[in-house]
């Protein structure tokens, strides 16, 4: 499990990147400066993101929790709803597409939330994976 996280934040900081060059050289032209605004702000959550689960990787290599594995899916779906959405709104123009991006949101919160309560060692569950696997 712990390595199916490195690679969930290997996956997210190379899509991040390479959407950022695509919407640097490729949108930039075609989108006006609000779209490609709301575009960078997409870009700027996926990669914080992908790095934070890059770190939530190495803190599973020593001591691994559910709380740690279910941030690193909290974030991943911060990535995917609150980022994706911004995209698909920004080349689309499709305004209604904004009602979905605060569910993106409240899943990076959720997220924090999740590695605050790990820093406070509430239940844990050192050493054992969310299927069980030791």
């Amino acid at each position: 499990m712990k390595d199916k996280i490195l690679g969930i934040g290997a996956v997210f900081g190379f899509s991040g990147v390479a959407l950022g060059a695509f919407g640097a050289h490729g949108l930039k032209p075609l989108l006006s400066p609000e779209l490609l605004t709301i575009y960078e702000t997409g870009i700027q959550y996926h990669l914080i993101h992908a790095v934070v689960i890059l770190i939530i990787a190495l803190i599973a290599r020593n001591n691994y929790s559910t709380r740690v594995w279910y941030s690193a899916l909290a974030f991943t779906t911060g990535i995917i709803v609150f980022s994706g959405s911004l995209y698909v709104l920004a080349i689309t123009g499709v305004r209604w597409l904004g009602a979905i991006t605060p569910f993106g949101g409240i899943a990076f919160l959720v997220g924090w939330f999740l590695l605050l309560l790990e820093s406070f060692g509430q239940k844990k569950t050192t050493g054992r994976y969310p299927d069980g696997d030791i």
